[in-house]
């Protein structure tokens, strides 16, 4: 076996040829032992595998830098930089993280786990490199997914541009940018790739360029040939070239020595250099192929099979894709909006059902949220369903294009708080904070299928201008009820402590009172529907007195609920003699189930409770 015998990246340069294939065959086997245990990302890591081990034979990432996009393809290169051995705890609470972090190796140059900022952040690391007078390599390695982003475009744009030498790596897996060039365009881009085409690219300028006027009219006079005959032939080489990058490839993904050979020449080009690769999702794995949405990101699975260990539940995503498609087909006005998240976010029965007003806008939030903003401004009633960590990059858009304008556009926050294995880049929490700040946004929080389903309703027909409703990833718990979308209700009375929660985190209020009461302890628990906006009748009238109080919230601690009850409160004299505030603090959490999370943070029934507890005692 090689794989075990490789602990770093430079005994993958000690390999010959035969063993860097050998290698690439074990890594490719050990990510579906290892992915069908613990789960995670599987189809994308298959398809960079002898990318990656031709990355790490010529270059060295502990002192040049790689930079993922998205980064949910790093586990090949987590395992060939002496992460092998963790990988049993990959996504685990205190394990290793499915994304590039920093703290984890001198080999994951950048945090990564949202799209299309690679090119941005490689430029600036080129620009640091020259400006202190040092000396490394720097790569973006970018899907074409993320080229749907706009951010991919205007790093692309400005290192063109810089002269900066860096390298680009377009891993283009066919589901996104895919030009559409003939025979002639395919012929000339395998010549492109041959070592012969480029040593007669680099003696032609050579011989060419000088001071003689003759040599300089041939020259010029070729160059406009060769653009035309480009422009004509071979487009998606055009469009990077007139960024200012010189173009290579397309080469196979899959052709480890060939990737080897291209990445080799692109580091002596000392210019920008963007490097076309072609690779297959899923790549080596006949189910992940066949299926690689479901197996971008899959929970533990029968490697035999492909079939998952446990059937997934209903989510809150279902209900919400149910709910919206039966009203959709109600209301021609209706329309669905998504930034690359068709399954993630309930809608596929929406877009198979209802194509024409079904709209995937690709990895574009803040144009997924000024396009609605559009279409609410000539009649339409735009539902936006998107992750709470991706509407963090609409927000501009969310007050220029929405709010100034006091747009109806529906926006469903999905996987809204803790989501657990993705960690720190994919907690939804801050949705909170932002949403709650911007002006005629209402915030409505449902803690079941059936009120989400009543709110969502709610949210389209009986509200004015923007509304968000957030809810979390997965399902309903013990508290199944639907409550009248009013600001909020009482579920349970009591004396001594007051609990004010929203979203499912109410059934860790419910239980933390029912713990209570076994201990004689009475706790009034109070359940918000509405987040945003708050007023202070409100906010007077749930308190009704309360001398001590508790906000339990899974978000980060700066612009919590909390903060605006303790405000509200103050300005109106209700003011509890003791406030405790339960919420993320002020870092998120990394990797872990969303049970350990709470726990870990105090968010549980049980820590709740003592939490109480410890406060009566101390009284």
């Amino acid at each position: 076996m090689i794989l075990e015998k490789i602990r770093d990246p430079e005994d993958i340069k000690k390999l010959n040829d035969e063993q860097v294939e050998q290698l690439c065959r074990e890594l490719r086997a050990f990510l579906i032992r290892s992915v069908a245990k613990t789960g995670g990302h599987l189809a994308s890591n298959l398809g960079v595998v002898e990318l990656t081990v031709a990355i790490h034979r010529v270059f060295d990432t502990a002192r040049d830098r790689l930079v993922f996009d998205v980064g949910h393809q790093c586990y090949s290169h987590k395992i060939l930089t002496g992460r092998q051995s963790l990988f049993h705890t990959l996504r685990q609470l205190g394990g290793l993280s499915g994304f590039p972090k920093p703290y984890e190796s001198v080999h994951d140059a950048f945090v990564a786990g949202h799209a299309s900022n690679s090119v941005s952040v490689a430029l600036g690391m080129a620009h640091a490199r020259t400006l202190l007078g040092q000396n490394y390599n720097v790569l973006a390695l970018i899907g074409d997914g993320a080229m749907t982003g706009g951010l991919s475009f205007e790093g692309l744009n400005d290192a063109g541009a810089s002269g900066e030498p860096m390298i680009v790596i377009l891993n283009d897996n066919g589901m996104s940018i895919e030009a559409n060039v003939g025979g002639l365009s395919r012929h000339l881009s395998r010549i492109r790739s041959e070592e012969g085409y480029n040593n007669f690219k680099k003696w032609y300028k050579e011989k060419l360029q000088g001071d003689s006027p003759a040599k300089q009219n041939l020259y010029k006079v070729s160059s406009h040939v060769k653009h035309w005959l480009k422009s004509n032939l071979l487009p998606e080489s055009t469009m990077f070239e007139k960024m200012g990058f010189s173009y290579m490839g397309p080469v196979d993904g899959h052709d480890v020595q060939k990737l080897t050979q291209m990445l080799t020449w692109a580091k002596q080009k000392n210019e920008p250099v963007l490097l076309h690769v072609l690779t297959e999702k899923g790549r080596g794995y006949p189910f992940a192929q066949q299926e690689p949405e479901r197996f971008h990101g899959t929970p533990p699975f029968d490697a035999a099979t492909g079939k998952p260990l446990r059937e997934p539940s209903r989510s809150f995503s279902d209900a919400f894709g149910e709910e919206l498609l039966a009203l959709a087909k109600q209301d021609e006005r209706i329309c669905a909006i998504t930034a690359a998240m068709t399954s993630g976010t309930g809608l596929s029965a929406f877009a198979k059902e209802l194509p024409s007003r079904f709209f995937d806008v690709g990895i574009a939030e803040g144009h997924a949220v000024a396009m609605a903003g559009g279409m609410a401004k000539q009649g339409l009633i735009p539902v936006f369903a998107v992750y709470s960590s991706f509407l963090q990059r609409g927000f501009d858009m969310l007050i220029h294009d929405i709010s100034l304008d006091r747009l109806h556009a529906v926006f469903c926050v999905d996987r809204a708080g803790l989501v657990g294995a993705d960690g720190q880049t994919h907690h939804g929490c801050f949705d909170i904070g932002f949403l709650s700040a911007i002006p005629d946004m209402a915030v409505l929080c449902p803690a079941s299928f059936s009120e989400l389903r009543s709110m969502l309703r709610y949210a389209i027909y009986n509200t004015a201008g923007p509304v968000a409703v957030r809810y979390p990833r997965g399902g309903e718990q013990a508290y199944t009820a639907c409550s009248d979308p009013v600001c909020f209700l009482q579920l349970r009375d009591g004396t001594d402590f007051t609990i004010i929660s929203y979203g499912i985190l109410i059934n860790e209020a419910l239980r933390a009172a029912e713990l209570l009461a076994e201990k004689g302890i009475s706790a009034r628990v109070i359940k918000l529907n509405r987040i945003s906006p708050l007023r202070e009748d409100e906010v007077a009238q749930m308190l009704g007195g309360a001398k001590r109080l508790l906000v339990l919230e899974d978000c980060i601690a700066a612009g919590c609920v909390g903060e605006k009850i303790a405000c509200l409160a103050a300005q109106t004299g209700s003011t509890p003699d003791k406030l405790l505030l339960k919420n993320c603090g002020a870092r998120l959490p990394n990797e872990g189930s969303v049970e350990q999370l709470y726990h870990a943070l105090g968010l549980d029934a049980a820590s709740v409770a003592a939490s109480i507890e410890e406060v009566l005692h101390e009284q």
